[in-house]
């Protein structure tokens, strides 16, 4: 879990874009992602032309290279829920229609209030509030009909988002299983995090957000704008003018001001990815006096960043103040022109409070729209990014692995476990990460059930590689690999990871219980099976001295424990599955000496009659090894038992002699 969490810290997305972690320096996601929250709040903000404009409405967004083709996918995803979006359009169109149809029925109350005092004034009548009163009662059960379609609208929408949140984000994990080992060696992390986090809740926003809005947004402007010229298209056509003034005033703003955001944004992520590397390793910097140097790091990339803030800022305080200008030209043109249509008995006083509303509604869904096809973008980049994902290699199906090779393959699929016997043969195995590098270059060997091998060799020379390709995270390029006289091809990955048991030295362990993370290469154990493997590997003493005991929860950097208690309990895991065979990987490199003698012994318990692959650099712990395979440069240069080998005076020799200081017999053995 320890090194889980590190990566994760380290790779998590800056933004909402997705692909590209938080920084280089390994920025925090926390801090990034409150950059990008902000930052995508005030492009996802409605504005209005007149008096409700966004700083960043008009703002352009990231966009995708292949905009229909994207939409057209993730309207498949949509498929299932055709005949919900059905309703969801018909519920808008409805909601709309009652909206706008309020202000001009209003208007038939101001028109009446205004006749009716016009008649108190002139002695010819009084004001009818009995009309008004029917009035008032249409318009409110108008508006709350209309709110309650919306809300109706809103929580299908909803449902349906985050029903396809959920099926992207499964379709994303199903797909990192299906992916071949060789596909992460390229691929950060951080990105495929942001695939699972970020983007997907781009897309989640979008559909259960933006898309019900667009919708609303367009009947809008449409029944607006119909309204409108049905009272007046001359005062149509003098609100009409202030548009494009408005959407030139923003661009204005919005281009001068986009530099200094996409800078604000960039150094955000700079200074929380600065801090978050100090802190974790506070002690190396202290240690090495690094704090001036740190200091100053942080000055510069501070400085940078206010500079970009205030100017941002500064550009967006200034539209509010500057549309709200705009929009009150608008007004006053639009009562001027009412006025004097009124006066010339073309429109009522009614007409002119109605059109007024529909001035307002007009105009605001026209930034909407526009900020929502930028959202729009940006989905579509997002979701791009996740359907290339989700389009990208994958292992072969072992369906067609085991109907190519149905004979020794399926037989092996269906004696299990326990008829493995554990003989293992590689025969000429060719293999490289990379294209026409390889790192293991002519490799064989046949080992017996039961033995106890030993891999040593210098750093590099493919001895975890080697383990890698036994347990099929991938492929040789050629020769195979047989286990029980059974090509592992034939065999399907799961069943081959099966017979394996594997302690390394990097830990692995997850947030949850001691016991679980004991159980978890066997789920079904119970928990005198438990206790008894954690005794093996003397875990039950120091667990028993917490109160919880075995229900104690390990932390998120399971900093609770220490790291030779987590290598411990590593091994505690392979010792109750009791696999066929096992591989350790430097399985004691994290644990004091005493304890070192004490596990060696539970370990040679547990290797009894149990194949066992030992990657090991310290050479004292294999003496007792059955075969000591020697590799250099991706071959075994030599072969054999501890005193073979060292009667040999070679490589294994030369390597175990500069960790000990042999005896001068030794030495002039081998001068």
């Amino acid at each position: 879990m320890n090194d889980r969490n590190k990566n994760e810290n380290m790779n998590k997305p800056a933004t909402g874009s997705g692909n590209v972690p938080a920084s280089s320096r390994g920025a925090p996601a926390g801090a990034s992602q409150a950059g990008s929250v902000n930052d995508a709040s005030l492009q996802r903000r409605p504005g209005a032309v007149f008096g409700h404009g966004g700083p960043r409405a008009l703002m352009p967004g990231e966009k995708s290279k292949d905009f229909k083709g994207t939409m057209k996918k993730l309207i498949a995803y949509l498929g299932p829920y055709r005949w919900a979006f059905i309703i969801v359009m018909v519920l808008a169109t409805l909601a709309t229609i009652l909206g706008i149809m309020g202000p001009k029925i209003l208007g038939t109350a101001t028109t009446t209030l205004f006749d009716g005092v016009v008649k108190q004034i002139t002695h010819k009548g009084s004001i009818d509030f009995t009309r008004i009163g029917q009035i008032l009662l249409i318009v409110i059960g108008l508006y709350v009909s209309s709110a309650i379609l919306q809300y109706i609208q809103g929580w299908v929408v909803s449902g349906i988002a985050v029903k396809i949140t959920y099926t992207l984000r499964k379709d994303i994990l199903t797909k990192i299983n299906k992916m071949p080992f060789r596909a992460f060696d390229s691929t950060n992390h951080g990105e495929i995090l942001s695939r699972m986090t970020n983007d997907v809740d781009t897309v989640n926003q979008t559909l259960s957000q933006s898309l019900s809005q667009m919708i609303t947004s367009l009947m809008t402007i449409i029944g607006a704008l119909v309204m409108m010229l049905t009272i007046s298209w001359q005062m149509t056509l003098v609100a009409m003018v202030m548009i494009p003034l408005s959407i030139g005033l923003v661009r204005f703003i919005v281009k001068r001001s986009q530099k200094y955001f996409k800078t604000q944004q960039d150094y955000l992520g700079h200074v929380n990815g600065h801090i978050e590397e100090i802190f974790g390793a506070h002690t190396v910097v202290k240690a090495y006096s690094g704090e001036a140097k740190a200091v100053s790091t942080f000055n510069d990339l501070n400085t940078t960043l206010y500079q970009a803030a205030w100017k941002s800022q500064f550009l967006s305080s200034i539209m509010m103040p500057l549309m709200n200008f705009v929009g009150n030209l608008g007004y006053v043109a639009v009562a001027i022109s009412g006025g004097y249509l009124a006066a010339k008995k073309m429109v009522t006083v009614g007409d002119i409070q109605a059109f007024l509303q529909y001035v307002r509604s007009f105009t605001q869904p026209i930034t909407q729209v526009a900020n929502i096809s930028n959202v729009l973008q940006q989905t579509a980049a997002a979701a791009e990014r996740i359907f290339a994902f989700l389009a990208s290699e994958e292992e072969p199906k072992e369906e067609a692995v085991k109907r190519a090779a149905p004979g020794k393959g399926r037989t092996a699929l269906e004696t299990g476990m326990s008829a493995i016997s554990g003989k293992v043969e590689f025969r000429h195995v060719r293999f490289g990460y990379l294209p026409g590098q390889a790192i293991i270059k002519d490799f064989s060997a046949t080992i017996l059930p039961g033995q106890k091998v030993a891999i040593v060799g210098p750093t590099g020379a493919g001895k975890t590689t080697l383990v890698k390709l036994l347990m099929r995270f991938y492929e040789p390029e050629s020769g195979e690999i047989l286990i029980d006289g059974v090509p592992v091809r034939n065999v399907p990955r799961d069943v081959v990871r099966s017979w394996f048991g594997m302690v390394l030295q990097d830990t692995w362990l997850f947030s949850g219980t001691v016991k679980n993370n004991i159980a978890y290469g066997k789920h079904d154990a119970r928990e005198d099976e438990i206790e008894e493997a954690a005794k093996a590997a003397h875990v039950d003493h120091f667990v028993r001295a917490f109160p919880e005991g075995y229900d104690l929860v390990l932390n998120e950097e399971t900093t609770n424990i220490s790291q030779g208690q987590k290598q411990l309990l590593t091994i505690a895991r392979a010792m109750l599955a009791k696999p066929p065979m096992l591989i350790l990987d430097e399985a004691t490199s994290n644990v004091d000496t005493h304890t070192e003698l004490l596990i060696q012994k539970a370990m040679l318990a547990l290797m009894q009659g149990r194949t066992s692959f030992v990657i090991a650099h310290r050479l004292s712990t294999i003496r007792d090894a059955d075969l000591i395979l020697v590799m250099d440069h991706g071959d075994i240069v030599e072969q054999g038992t501890h005193n073979e080998l060292l009667a040999k005076c070679g490589f294994y020799a030369e390597l175990y002699n500069s960790q000990f200081d042999e005896s001068a017999e030794a030495r002039a053995a081998c001068s």
